[in-house]
């Protein structure tokens, strides 16, 4: 049984877990990203608040990731000529969760241009949120998608008013990727990419439901 003082500890070492991968990043990328892998093997390992059942932390050895690749560290471009459409999903235990378009970040790909679509979560505090759905997803990677940016939960890669780093190998599954006990909001299509995104996190052993809005955890 975990407690809010489990909650707020582990937001506060998942931040201070993206700080040390923003300084790191400055000078080397490929050393913030095997920091940011060893940081979230032992919270999921240890922690009180982790994902994992108990059972899946008895022969949890470590999540799997794409191999490190520097060209999926993009910068992209923020765009603020958009439509700030208010999303809502119903989340069982938390109530509804409303999110804002804020922006467009484009970026180049491969040669072609691309973009996703940046959010803002709205109540107290409010937060930076960045999903979004690949052409690797329900093969090699989680069929719901992955996040880029969740910054109420201190996942935060920087940002600039001009621009902001997508770093796709720091891209993570949500909790719903793990077990049932969670829900979680997903990628709304105009953040599901027509290519496929072979960095980040890939798929865990456990699938849950994926649809929009729905599948556990956040």
């Amino acid at each position: 049984m975990t407690t809010p003082i489990d909650l707020a500890d582990y937001r506060r070492r998942v931040a201070e877990l993206y700080f040390d991968i923003r300084c790191l990043a400055v000078s080397d990328p490929a050393a913030a990203w095997h920091h940011f892998r060893q940081g979230r093997d032992a919270l999921f390992a240890g922690h009180p608040q982790t994902a994992l059942t108990t059972d899946q932390r008895a022969g949890f050895s470590g999540l799997p990731y794409y191999p490190y690749n520097p060209a999926a560290r993009v910068i992209a471009s923020l765009e603020y000529a958009v439509k700030p459409e208010l999303f809502e999903v119903e989340l069982p235990d938390d109530g509804r969760l409303r999110y804002t378009r804020i922006a467009r970040a484009h970026f180049a790909w491969a040669g072609r241009p691309a973009a996703l679509s940046l959010f803002w979560i709205e109540g107290y505090g409010g937060g930076l949120f960045l999903p979004f759905r690949d052409q690797t997803c329900g093969q090699s990677s989680y069929g719901g998608g992955r996040y880029l940016y969740d910054t109420i939960k201190g996942a935060d890669l920087g940002v600039t008013p001009t621009k902001i780093p997508l770093d796709f190998n720091f891209a993570y599954n949500p909790s719903c990727a793990y077990n049932a006990r969670w829900v979680c909001p997903l990628a709304p299509e105009e953040n599901r990419l027509d290519f496929a995104v072979e960095a980040g996190e890939k798929e865990f052993e456990y699938l849950g439901n994926w649809e929009q809005g729905t599948g556990n955890g956040g």
